[in-house]
């Protein structure tokens, strides 16, 4: 039975408290930073009038005591802090001045935030009146996941505060709510652990148009919102989990279900005889295999749109220019990807010809209300089957979907590698740039030294080196003006591919990969890191383009490069120069 202990925490102790990284998020229920910047300012402006603000809800992690999980009150916390950190202005336009709070100023300090310059701060007396103001905190103790879990969910069915599918991914936690939510990760572009610190919260969050934040995750950039099938604040509510979960369902199931907000509800009862249908249907299928087969469905469906002259999909397969969203024509067109290529085993031939056949598709296909039956959802499924079926060939399809990683994946690697910069790295090629254009044995002996320093990062850490990408503009156009490569842009990272390399050396594109996979048989890395990077060695075609991925899997001890250590520092690779360094490595495992 969890302790509950209620006590007033000034701001100043929740400032040291998220300094010391002792507050954290579980991704698992917790939703992403939604507030507008109206409300962050009008929180603030109660807080110097010393109103009364909602109480802080946070429940001491067993696992690590003296840190604590927030249950109730993320986005009140994240608004404070974030103001102390000079984010954004009062509504009178003020900013926190750092140089009267000591522990602000040693976090900016020491690189934790850069602060942004004004000619209008607080007075020190508002900023002791801000710091000095308490909040009613409840410290839970002692509590077991399920007690937090359940906590959580009924806090947020007071009022409704949550989204539909918020309060669905909140309420059960589950292998199927767990899928749906790694699924959306992935395809936003904001993968990370389940816990992570409260600081870091930015990093997952998204950013709409209008209101920037500077939080992660442009909202623009996000496949759901650039393809036009959902807005960017949909994103927001947790649409693209809705509209995950419905096709989950259809797939795991078995059988199409009623697209609708009662047949969603019921899977996520626990308890109920639907959940438990999906919940005994998922351990037969395997989490793992819907996953990789929505990904690589997704990404045939982007490769359609990216054939000849790119084109969004609203703007393939409506008639008239809108700006609707439309999940439920998207859920339609990806279950008859699926159907094609998963049960039927084909894959697609011709991405002009299906281009071509799904020009203004839907509009022949019923929208109207009858189509959320599964009767009239099975009779759209089987029109957009038969409308592109003849660009689709027999093939050994199943060794595409499960055993590579999919241009999605890549697409949320390279998002991932702006923020985990310990544990990717992006490498344009193996050729230089140069007019000589020849293979750069300084380039290849660097990647090698990477994997060994990524391996290094510590115990449970895995990481990726991506070739055929860059994050420099001078070498996205150099590449275009001798190669004649337009880069796939993803974030701020520009995909140029290696496929122009083998095509410059004379090379089949498998001539090119063994080269690479030859470097690494030959590197002077621990045998173990080598024969683990070689077994996880991938290559993608993405998009014509080409990109290979060197996996560095988890280790459990110190690695080597030619008998010496190496060490990630943010984005850049380090020989450990002395015997403390290499301790201190060592002591990651």
């Amino acid at each position: 039975m969890a302790e509950l202990s209620s006590q007033s925490t000034s701001i100043q102790t929740i400032y040291a408290m998220f300094s010391e990284g002792k507050l954290f998020v579980n991704r698992r229920y917790q939703r992403k930073l939604v507030w507008t910047l109206e409300e962050k300012q009008k929180l603030i402006e109660s807080i110097q009038k010393k109103y009364p603000i909602p109480a802080i809800l946070i429940a001491e992690r067993e696992e690590f005591p003296g840190t604590y999980e927030i249950i109730d009150g993320l986005q009140r916390l994240h608004a404070i802090i974030s103001f102390i950190e000079t984010a954004f202005p009062t509504l009178s336009g003020a900013r926190f001045a750092i140089e009267h709070f000591p522990t602000a100023k040693q976090v900016s300090d020491d690189g934790g935030f850069f602060p942004i310059e004004t000619d209008n701060y607080l007075s020190q007396r508002e900023v002791g009146n801000l710091l000095n103001y308490n909040l009613a905190t409840s410290y839970m103790r002692g509590a077991t996941e399920a007690e937090i879990n359940d906590v959580f969910d009924r806090i947020n069915t007071y009022g409704h505060r949550l989204s539909d599918q918020e309060r669905r991914q909140a309420g059960v936690q589950n292998a199927f709510s767990d899928m749906v939510r790694s699924a959306a990760c992935t395809l936003r572009g904001d993968e990370s652990a389940d816990i992570l610190s409260l600081r870091k919260m930015p990093s997952i969050s998204i950013d709409l148009p209008m209101t920037k934040h500077g939080y992660e995750v442009q909202a623009n950039e996000v496949f759901w919102v650039e393809q036009g099938i959902l807005r960017a604040t949909d994103l927001r509510d947790s649409m693209d989990e809705q509209c995950i979960a419905d096709v989950a369902a259809c797939v795991v199931g078995g059988s199409l279900i009623d697209r609708s907000k009662v047949a969603l509800d019921e899977i996520y009862s626990e308890g109920s005889s639907e959940e438990a249908r999906i919940s005994n249907a998922l351990t037969v299928y395997g989490a793992d295999k819907f996953e990789d087969e929505f990904k690589y469905c997704v990404g045939e469906i982007l490769k359609v749109c990216a054939e000849g002259s790119p084109i969004k999909l609203r703007e393939l397969i409506f008639k008239k220019s809108q700006t609707n969203a439309f999940p439920s024509v998207f859920a339609v067109i990806l279950l008859a990807f699926h159907e094609l290529t998963v049960k039927e085993g084909l894959e697609v031939a011709d991405y002009a010809g299906v281009k071509k056949a799904m020009v203004e598709i839907a509009e022949r296909i019923d929208r109207g209300r009858s189509a959320t039956s599964p009767d009239e959802r099975r009779k759209n499924v089987d029109a957009v089957k038969g409308i592109v079926r003849s660009c689709f060939i027999e093939a050994k399809v199943a060794q595409k979907i499960y055993s590579n990683h999919s241009a999605v994946d890549i697409d949320a690697a390279i998002r991932r590698s702006e923020i985990e910069l310990a544990d990717y790295e992006l490498k344009q090629g193996l050729l230089s740039l140069s007019d000589e254009r020849k293979i750069d044995e300084a380039l290849v002996e660097k990647v090698l030294k990477t994997i060994c320093a990524i391996a290094n990062n510590g115990k449970g850490r895995s990481g990726r080196v991506l070739i055929g990408i860059t994050d420099k503009d001078a070498d996205a156009e150099r590449i275009r003006k001798i190669d004649g490569i337009v880069a796939r842009v993803v974030g701020r990272r520009k995909v140029v591919g290696v496929e122009r390399e083998a095509k410059y050396l004379g090379l089949s594109t498998e001539q090119y990969v063994a080269k690479w996979r030859d470097a690494i048989k030959a590197a002077p890395l621990t045998p173990s890191l080598r024969d683990a990077v070689l077994s996880s060695f991938d290559y993608n075609s993405y998009f014509g383009l080409g990109v290979l991925i060197l996996v560095v899997p988890p280790q459990n001890e110190l690695s080597y490069y030619g008998g010496r250590v190496y060490w990630r520092n943010n984005d850049s690779t380090v020989e450990a120069e002395s015997a403390e360094q290499i301790v201190a490595i060592a002591k990651r495992f």
